[in-house]
């Protein structure tokens, strides 16, 4: 959290935290417990570990530092479900996670159950304001593990032979194309980052002046019909278009599509948390990486937005769209800058000016992590509403894909 943000009151903090945590476990509601042990690839976790490791975040931060009677149900625990905090002591190989099969899901939910009732005790107490903006914190923590333990899900689910379903299959409304535009900003000195206002990430801040030359920015994302023109185009086969890096891992990846795409029937169709579904042409395109996202950009005649100039395009626009609130669980055709799926930026994750991690472990939630990844901007239909703010940078590796990853055309302003 930015040291500049008001902390909430406790009863906010409380309020908070309960619609939080059942939001997860109705996230987790639907699964067998054999589906909360799926751990496809490194990048993903199982859903239980992400039910764990959320609750070792309260207990380790706010209940062992600053609540007197606390005792923990499993001492282990700490070394089972830290995730990267090394500061806070070791941990099992992230790799691993899915072959922790004890302690099992009953457990796992007694361990959340415990800290609830903890936390609940704690915040009830009112006192110390600083414990209730651990507690927001936290619960912003567990809200990005809500988008990852739907992702992380979808690409374990994605192995099944069955291509098995997460929730009911619906149809997409059938739309018209269209046309792609572009609308025109001055640019100049601008400001970018967070103002202090509310809740934010420490990497959102401080808030700074920046220089714009005059741009132009699509007025919607790439859709899936732009995409399988690209793809038409010979796209993929073609070595100008993309950066060195892109071409050897589209090789290596064998990249001929999007993530989870394949061809039935002389139609192209993709998986999601829904079941299979023929690709649906109007919608934002998704699980591209960012090779493949700057190599259309190319083939189109564009480039990528800057993070400022996606903030300073956007900040005006009311945040609401195709969230993980909606229930939808994939891109939907028609949205607007906010939702369906994440916007790559061509800017890499690096600290802002005059930018200084927080003392302590929690200084690692993000500083560490300020090289070569990319910014992406505007949220999905995994990302919790409230996560949501202009000023939010989530950040990537540019070969990944398997989150809800998209793109939106910009260009230099025409003379």
């Amino acid at each position: 959290m930015s040291p500049a943000v008001a902390a909430p009151r406790p009863e906010e903090a409380l309020s908070l935290f309960r619609d939080v945590r059942a939001r997860t476990e109705a996230l987790v509601a639907p699964l067998a417990p054999e589906d909360t042990m799926l751990q496809s690839m490194e990048d993903a976790s199982p859903a239980k570990w992400h039910l764990a490791h959320t609750t070792w975040f309260f207990e380790e931060f706010i209940l062992r530092p600053r609540h007197a009677g606390y005792r923990s149900p499993d001492d282990r625990f700490a070394f089972l479900f830290n995730s990267y905090y090394v500061q806070a002591g070791p941990r099992h190989a992230r790799d691993r996670r899915g072959l922790i099969s004890r302690p099992g899901l009953p457990a796992v939910r007694d361990y959340r159950a415990h800290v609830d009732a903890a936390l609940d005790d704690l915040l009830g107490r009112g006192g110390d304001p600083g414990i209730a903006a651990l507690v927001e914190l936290g619960c912003h923590h567990e809200m990005q593990h809500q988008e990852l333990l739907v992702t992380d899900l979808l690409h374990g689910l994605s192995h099944n032979p069955l291509l098995p379903s997460y929730r009911d299959p619906e149809p997409m409304p059938v739309t018209e194309e269209v046309p792609l535009g572009f609308t025109g900003h001055a640019g100049g000195l601008v400001e970018i980052g967070h103002d202090g206002g509310g809740f934010a990430y420490d990497c959102e801040g401080p808030r700074h002046r920046t220089w714009l030359d005059p741009f132009e920015i699509a007025d919607r994302p790439v859709t899936n019909r732009d995409w399988i023109a690209f793809m038409e185009a010979g796209g993929y086969a073609d070595a100008t278009l993309w950066l060195s890096d892109g071409w050897a891992r589209r090789g290596q990846e064998d990249w001929d599509s999007p993530l989870y795409w394949w061809r039935q029937d002389g139609c192209w169709w993709t998986y999601t948390l829904r079941g299979p579904q023929p690709v649906n042409l109007d919608a934002p395109v998704c699980h591209v990486s960012y090779y493949e996202a700057d190599a259309y950009a190319r083939w189109a005649g564009a480039r990528l937005p800057t993070e400022a100039e996606w903030e300073v395009a956007f900040r005006d626009r009311p945040v609401a769209g195709n969230f993980l609130d909606e229930g939808q669980l994939r891109p939907m055709p028609g949205g607007g800058p906010w939702g369906d799926v994440w916007e790559w930026t061509q800017s890499p994750f690096t600290p802002y000016p005059s930018f200084r991690p927080p003392e302590g472990a929690i200084g690692e939630y993000n500083g560490k992590f300020m090289v070569n990844q990319m910014v992406l901007r505007g949220g999905s239909c995994a990302t919790p509403l409230a996560q949501i703010r202009p000023t939010y940078r989530t950040f990537f590796y540019p070969h990944q894909r398997w989150q809800m990853l998209g793109l939106r055309l910009a260009r230099d302003a025409r003379p």
